[in-house]
């Protein structure tokens, strides 16, 4: 955890802001390992209600839930990446197809494909999409909004593996960038390849993975941090972000209007939203009831999640979210998923660059 962007974005207790509460920002208690300019480990807290938020591996997990977090996924932070590959792989054989070592492999091996494989010395050349789809996306996001002044302050929230606030610090040179994601072990891959070097699992089919590690020297590191937080918890004052980054994050939260509420609290006015979703709708991750199309198709809007959304960012429509404006879109952007050597994933994305009032 960097102290610059701890100083600046001044995290909230998110138990006190969901309680309607206006806590002060939270204080670092303990570090038992730092250097200068940074938290390796730590604990941080709350004043007012008196939660605690762990540091480890320089990554602060700032959420309303840490316990359930923690007794879920804890173990993704815990995990080593510097087995020997023919041990990593007998233990995956062992645990075996749909366990949840293979899960946190499967999602590994894909966003770590895409945020990195470019910069892998041993990726294959020839790939027919080549790694990258989140950063084309957000090329085409950041040309949308067009942005006449350069935020202080930038949010990449579910940023995954991490690529991509690397390059929005690029298009950014003033600006402090913040990942977020609740994905403990990605949140933890982007934290290190922040440190100069990049190891995930790279699945070619089946339980085969290669592990791959290499260095890696990206553009405006020392202005990047990465936090696991929960997007519709933000921890930040409101008005504080001059642009927020939801890439594919929308289809993936149990809410996504409160998602839409969150970042138009966060961002200040006049800023910027940039919006990726390729409507791909599961109850894993949002109950029926919450998805924006993909049902009712005897409503108006015949089950389509376009119409819901604009209804949404319609200041005239009611019900819709305050404060936010479609700028500009593109209805069908391309996205690809890699799953292994054999099968890829592709998606139309619609990609909507909004304004907050």
């Amino acid at each position: 955890m960097r102290l610059s962007h701890f100083a600046a974005f001044a995290p909230r207790c998110p138990v006190c802001v969901g309680a309607g509460r206006q806590p002060d920002p939270l204080v670092l208690a303990s570090a038992a390992a730092r250097d200068d300019g940074a938290i390796h480990e730590g604990i941080l807290h709350c004043p007012l209600c008196q939660h605690e938020y762990p540091v480890l591996d320089g990554v602060p997990v700032i959420v309303p839930d840490l316990r359930r977090l923690i007794a879920e996924r804890g173990l993704e932070l815990l995990l080593r990446d510097d087995l020997d590959p023919a041990l990593e792989s007998l233990f995956g054989d062992a645990m075996g197809p749909e366990s949840w070592f293979d899960a946190v492999r499967q999602t590994q091996s894909g966003y770590g494909w895409d945020a990195y494989a470019d910069l892998d010395p041993e990726e294959p050349p020839g790939e027919d999409p080549p790694p990258g789809a989140a950063r084309r996306c957000l090329a085409r996001l950041l040309a949308l909004l067009a942005q006449a002044h350069s935020p202080d302050l930038v949010l990449d929230a579910g940023c995954a593996a991490g690529r991509t606030s690397f390059d929005l610090a690029a298009a950014h040179p003033g600006a402090l960038v913040l990942g977020i994601d609740r994905h403990l072990g990605l949140i933890r891959m982007a934290a290190a390849a922040a440190r100069g070097r990049v190891s995930y699992p790279r699945r070619r089919i089946g339980l085969v993975y290669d592990r791959r590690r290499f260095d890696v020297a990206l553009p405006g590191t020392e202005r990047v941090d990465f936090w696991a937080c929960d997007a519709l918890a933000l921890p930040v004052a409101p008005g504080a972000i001059g642009l927020a980054v939801a890439l594919n994050l929308l289809d993936c939260v149990p809410d996504p209007r409160r998602l839409l509420e969150s970042l138009a609290a966060a961002v200040t006015p006049g800023g910027g939203i940039l919006l990726a979703t390729p409507y791909d709708w599961s109850t894993r991750a949002t109950p029926v009831e919450a998805w924006l199309g993909g049902h009712s198709q005897r409503a108006a809007h015949r089950g389509a999640g376009e119409a819901i959304l604009h209804a949404l960012l319609d200041p005239a429509a009611p019900n819709s979210v305050p404060g936010l404006r479609c700028h500009a879109e593109d209805t069908h952007w391309p996205w690809q998923t890699r799953l292994h050597d054999r099968s890829l994933v592709r998606y139309r994305t619609h990609l909507l660059a909004l304004t907050r009032d």
